[in-house]
């Protein structure tokens, strides 16, 4: 190859390489622009009776924070699929906007977009029964009975009954969604491990001293049998400790902050919320 193709395949190769940025910068930000529009689009009146039936924390958010969820709530019922599984008879609008709403209380910090990964939210009637799978360090996980699952691959599923009780009970600590959709929040960053903070700054080397003090002692409480304010299960590791302490954080503040005061206090920095001001 003489000197005169050469450069021509270097430029050229250049110019095919800014076509493609500048293709892919053009439709990020047309795709900004359409979410936004979807952001700032009217709440139908109908999912808000529907939040309102279903999801008894929506009735206790501050006006602003509520209209910020309705907004989420748009964007998240535009950009995902929602699938029926297991014998589903029929996949409702109710469905879809019960899940939504749940999901949604966890981005109103505006840090976390709307779960950009996630494609795809699979329903089943009830509990199911789960595959064993490949873990990352080469053992097997089994299978068993599950409410709900979150796949880094960007898929969340979930069951249906469980995804009403969770809210219809709102002081017990438990719920399915924000369970799940918390373990999305953490996977984002490519690993689930309890730490969705991403760096080396002191309030994340602070979040990890924090929740490990914390996990630590959670664990030690549950083998030792005594009572426990985060549920049993946040004890398995630090990827469902935060899960679990997130779906507390939510449900038993005041408890939470008596029981874990830091893990109550980078919660409320997270999802710059604060469920003890909410009457």
């Amino acid at each position: 190859m003489d000197s005169s193709t050469t450069f021509i395949f270097i430029l050229g190769t250049i110019l095919v390489t800014i076509f493609i940025i500048w293709a892919i910068n053009r439709s990020s930000g047309q795709n900004k622009l359409l979410r936004d529009k979807i952001f700032n689009s009217p709440f139908p009146d109908e999912w808000e009776v529907i939040l309102e039936n279903n999801f008894k924390l929506y009735k206790r958010l501050p006006n602003d924070l509520r209209s910020r969820l309705n907004s989420y709530v748009n964007v998240f019922m535009a950009e995902k699929s929602f699938e029926a599984c297991g014998g589903l008879d029929e996949l409702t609008e109710e469905m879809c906007v019960t899940i939504a709403g749940q999901a949604c209380l966890l981005l109103l910090s505006g840090r976390c977009g709307c779960y950009d990964t996630l494609s795809t939210v699979l329903i089943y009637p009830d509990m199911y029964r789960g595959e064993s799978s490949i873990n990352e360090d080469g053992t097997v996980g089994a299978g068993g009975n599950r409410l709900g699952e979150s796949w880094g691959s960007g898929t969340v599923i979930l069951s249906w009954v469980h995804t009403l009780r969770g809210p219809a009970i709102a002081n017990d600590g438990k719920n399915v969604v924000i369970h799940e959709f918390a373990h999305q929040l953490d996977q984002k960053d490519g690993s689930a491990d309890g730490a969705p903070r991403l760096g080396f700054t002191e309030e994340n080397r602070d979040w990890a001293k924090s929740f490990g003090v914390a996990y630590q002692r959670h664990s030690k409480r549950h083998q030792g049998g005594r009572k426990l304010v985060i549920d049993a299960y946040g004890a398995t590791n630090p990827a469902e400790f935060f899960a679990v302490a997130t779906e507390t954080f939510f449900e038993k503040p005041k408890k939470l902050k008596q029981r874990y005061p830091r893990v109550y206090e980078h919660l409320k920095s997270f999802y710059a919320l604060d469920p003890l001001a909410w009457k």
